[in-house]
């Protein structure tokens, strides 16, 4: 896993790119890696929704930069019966955690914004 607030999160957590893995397979099932290209598989609707969702937020917040992969987690833990919310519920991440994760994305904001306008200030 990466090295963003939410893959910290997540290993802080006890979730693991390995176990996320292992239970997709186990939720999924082994597909054909090479029916569709890995560089651009196709979005399912949960998915798709999952990416709005984001965007939607990110522009609501009014904060500028990018997507998070916070936002995104966030995302897919919004579609209630995606195939991405049941894995991560049955690794332990719950609404409780959801929340907890959304505060650090914020907090990690106001902290980028403060260091921001102090460098500002400085040159």
């Amino acid at each position: 896993m990466g090295t963003s607030l939410a893959a910290k999160f997540l290993r802080a957590n006890g979730i693991t790119l390995f176990k996320v893995r292992d239970e997709t397979v186990n939720l999924l099932g082994k597909s054909d890696l090479y029916f569709f290209s890995p560089e651009h598989p196709p979005l399912t609707e949960p998915a798709q929704r999952a990416l709005d969702w984001a965007v939607d937020q990110k522009l609501k917040s009014g904060e500028n930069g990018e997507i998070t992969v916070t936002h995104l987690l966030l995302g897919i833990w919004s579609e209630k019966e995606s195939a991405g919310h049941k894995i991560l519920a049955s690794l332990g991440f719950d609404e409780e955690k959801a929340k907890e994760l959304s505060k650090s994305e914020v907090i990690l904001h106001m902290v980028y914004v403060e260091e921001t306008a102090l460098s500002s200030t400085k040159t």
